[in-house]
């Protein structure tokens, strides 16, 4: 019985000594791993990816339907499109509720607008679709506040390349709708 625990604890010290070693192994060849490296390579095919799904800037217009529904989402998260591209742009409100208790927009907002701080002014904005009086230099182009079952069609010129954020100005909605609109 005390060869049979014997074989059995040196069966175990061989069998731990082996795995302890297969993972210092796999850990010094994940140790000369650069994680920055793949990362980077990977955003980079990502972005290249990204850039097939743009039209061009030539007379083409670029036209987009979006759509925001009851669940405070808009359907697109990312829109695309080249510097001095003509933009016509559909909202869609995909839902059911009323302007006054669900209603969406579109704004684009220009490069360095927080958004958090326009959304802010904008609660006071009510009688005006929720766009503040005077904030024409932090707008690019805007849609009308719709409701359920309602849409509005816009027609802008993108701007500068750049990364631009659009949001729904209506109280509460921007934390959940907002997007990028990416210029190439």
């Amino acid at each position: 019985m005390k060869k049979n625990i014997a074989l059995a604890a040196v069966a175990s010290l061989f069998l731990f000594a082996a795995c302890s070693k297969s993972n210092e192994k796999a850990e010094d060849a994940h140790a000369g791993h650069d994680h920055a490296a793949e990362a980077s390579s990977t955003e980079e095919v990502a972005v290249e990816e990204e850039t097939d799904n743009v039209a061009s800037a030539d007379n083409t217009v670029l036209e987009i339907t979006i759509k925001g529904g009851d669940d405070m989402k808009f359907d697109l998260s990312t829109i695309k499109a080249k510097a001095g591209q003509k933009v016509k742009l559909t909202l869609v409100h995909s839902g059911k509720l009323p302007k006054a208790s669900m209603g969406h927009n579109f704004v684009l907002l220009n490069n360095g607008v927080n958004e958090t701080d326009f959304a802010a002014k904008a609660l006071a904005a009510k009688d005006n679709d929720y766009i503040p009086a005077g904030s024409a230099n932090e707008i690019i182009a805007h849609t009308k506040l719709i409701g359920g079952g309602e849409s509005d069609t816009i027609e802008f010129t993108a701007p500068a390349r750049g990364a631009y954020n659009y949001i729904c100005t209506f109280p509460g909605h921007s934390a959940l709708m907002k997007g990028k609109f990416i210029v190439q």
